[in-house]
């Protein structure tokens, strides 16, 4: 496969705590023109339910501008209507519906990267969880040289008004 004209991990979101892609970055991938690929999907909206494919409000939009370093709406004059987000079981979906050679090739490069993060994300719960409970087992720990500690600061000052008569 010819190098992608985008990085596909740069252009996965979080938004109502889904992984998606803006149909703007995947019209870019697939090398054809959004309003193109929109009309495609939109002559097969039968397989796009809602958990497939949203469309972004105008806030979430504003949100997700933020988070992208270099804005298509600046570049391409702005839209006349808000993006449509798809989840990965709506880039699925798109395998079934696009069928160019591109489309089948960047449809595996973005199911491959969707694992990656998946994979990550299951290595940093995981790293988490340990990282969770190291804490919990050196709190306990922690506490028990605390009273140690505590305990030999307060012999030290006993014997210390035993043997030089200070009391404080």
């Amino acid at each position: 496969m010819n190098e992608l004209p985008i990085p596909i991990h740069q252009k996965i979101f979080t938004l109502r705590g889904k992984q998606i892609m803006l149909d703007e970055d995947i019209a870019a991938l697939y090398q054809v023109k959004t309003k193109v690929f929109n009309q495609t999907v939109k002559r097969n909206i039968e397989r796009f339910p809602d958990d497939f494919m949203f469309q972004v409000t105008e806030k979430e939009y504003g949100n997700l501008r933020s988070q992208i370093v270099t804005s298509s709406l600046e570049k391409h004059g702005g839209r006349r209507y808000m993006p449509y987000a798809f989840t990965e079981n709506g880039i699925y979906m798109l395998s079934a519906v696009l069928k160019s050679q591109v489309a089948i090739e960047v449809s595996i490069e973005i199911m491959r990267t969707f694992t990656k993060l998946r994979e990550f994300s299951l290595h940093y719960n995981a790293l988490a969880k340990q990282l969770i409970e190291l804490g919990r087992k050196n709190d306990k720990e922690f506490r028990k040289i605390y009273t140690i500690l505590n305990e030999l600061i307060a012999d030290t000052k006993a014997t210390d008004e035993k043997v030089m008569g200070f009391i404080r």
